[in-house]
């Protein structure tokens, strides 16, 4: 490689050319920065007191500040929706005659549980045949109880209003001949959220009937909740909980997937438990009825004003049957 020397004369020679380069440049620098304050001005209208009025963010910085600002808005938003709620639902527990507000559910699982037939409850063939399975509680640790009603009898008003105004979910089992003097009384409750389900048409004792039999009261209950309210239920209850191989055989036929039955049943006075420790357990079931004053000491509003205490005082709330199916 070659070696570049530079000796003493060319250096003094280069001296003269490299500082006029300098200044050279330095002049050059020094028209660039006035060129570039001047753009400034003119691109800012000459803010320090013309007409051009006070100094605008660029387009980008605006775009910026506004993507911060719309999720610190829908978030104000959320919140205040929020206590909104709160405030509601507090005011509908006075005045539904609460002492607590009731506790919310958590949200359920995006993974569903297993559900299975109840050890003891099922029939010859359960999983052979894919019958749908009878069970008392879902599986779950948190504590929530699924709140579920029977039949249909009495149709109070003040029932549909306070379990809206309370927010609290529940699920009906409909039998024709308790719900047919007033169809639309269930139509008010369907739009309200609630889900109808199956119960027969005429609440007989299934294991008593032959499989053809069994299969019409199904069946016939699910054509008339098709007809009238606009789908086929995929739960059935059997009533008394009484079944035998047949019913779930006829079940399966009409498009049952669940026969959910019950772990605790409440009334308007008291409680009654399946279990021996008589208590409730996390993912149990509860029952109750569409009952009055004629079955009852007291009415619905009543029967649910004194379930909500009790969940309440033992910490659990009531969460939606099917979000768990």
């Amino acid at each position: 490689m070659q070696l570049v020397r530079q000796n003493e004369k060319s250096i003094q020679k280069l001296a003269p050319r490299s500082r006029r380069s300098r200044r050279s440049r330095r002049r050059r620098g020094v028209r660039l920065l006035g060129a570039s304050l001047a753009a400034s001005a003119l691109a800012t209208g000459c803010a320090a007191g013309g007409d051009a009025g006070p100094v605008k963010p660029a387009p980008g910085q605006q775009a910026r500040k506004g993507l911060q600002g719309a999720p610190a808005r829908a978030l104000d938003a959320y919140a205040t929706k929020l206590r909104a709620q709160r405030a509601a639902l507090v005011a509908a527990s006075k005045r539904w005659g609460l002492a607590d507000v009731p506790l919310t559910a958590p949200s359920p699982p995006a993974k569903k549980p297993v559900i299975e037939a109840r050890k003891g409850f099922e029939v010859d063939g359960q999983k052979r045949l894919g019958l749908p399975p009878v069970f008392t509680t879902i599986p779950t640790k948190d504590k929530i109880v699924f709140l579920t009603i029977d039949d249909g009898a009495e149709k109070d008003p003040r029932f549909l209003k306070m379990m809206s105004e309370l927010r609290i979910p529940y699920t009906a089992f409909l039998t024709d001949d308790e719900v047919r003097p007033n169809y639309d009384y269930f139509t008010r409750m369907q739009a309200r959220g609630i889900t109808l389900n199956n119960h027969t048409l005429t609440h007989p004792y299934l294991p008593a009937l032959s499989y053809a039999r069994q299969k019409h009261e199904i069946c016939g209950m699910q054509d008339v909740i098709e007809k009238k309210y606009g789908h086929r239920p995929t739960l059935f209850r059997p009533p008394f909980g009484d079944y035998n191989r047949d019913t779930l055989r006829a079940a399966k036929v009409c498009g049952i997937e669940y026969a959910p039955i019950w772990n605790a049943e409440a009334f308007v006075d008291r409680m009654d438990y399946r279990e021996w420790d008589r208590s409730i357990h996390p993912g149990d079931i509860l029952l109750t009825h569409f009952r009055g004053r004629e079955d009852w000491k007291g009415t619905m509003p009543d029967m649910i004003r004194n379930l909500m205490k009790y969940l309440t005082d033992r910490g659990y709330a009531v969460a939606r049957l099917e979000d768990y199916l």
